[in-house]
């Protein structure tokens, strides 16, 4: 079973989103696909997903995974074969706080056919901008597994 951790500052916007819509696809698909979500920050530690988050995945009828915020370890480097980060900065995050590690790690949109970072919604206010690019990356990175074999 291949094992997903998508990682953002917090861990209460787009992480448990990104945790969420792939969840959700993955079982939909069939496919043996294990995801969790944590933070690289401490600023949310045990605190829920955001409201803007809780109600973009409500409105799309995606079930929300129960969640609060947890940190990033080292040895999550080693119990996860994927860390998703959403941008530059969470991937860098993720590399200091894990160090060399079996884990592949890059932002979720690097399977896009557009790499790119995804929108922060508690800057942006935007949860349906960010909705829209973790759906696309989450699509791309099934395709990604899918073709290699990994699903």
């Amino acid at each position: 079973m291949i094992k997903i951790l998508f990682v953002c500052h917090g861990n209460i916007c787009r992480s448990p989103m990104a945790e969420s819509v792939c969840a959700y696809e993955v079982k939909k698909r069939g496919l043996a696909v294990e995801t969790a979500s944590a933070a690289a920050h401490t600023d949310e530690i045990g605190n829920p997903p955001h409201y803007g988050t809780r109600e973009k995945l409500r409105s799309e009828n995606i079930p929300l995974i129960p969640h609060r915020a947890r940190l990033l370890t080292k040895r999550d480097g080693n119990d996860y074969d994927f860390i998703l980060g959403m941008d530059d900065y969470n991937v860098r995050d993720i590399c200091r706080i894990v160090g060399e590690c079996k884990a592949q790690v890059c932002r979720l949109l690097d399977f896009s056919d557009r790499p790119r970072a995804i929108a922060d919604p508690w800057y942006t206010g935007n949860f349906d901008e960010t909705f829209s690019e973790i759906t696309e990356g989450v699509d791309s990175l099934i395709k990604y597994l899918r073709k290699n074999g990994l699903v």
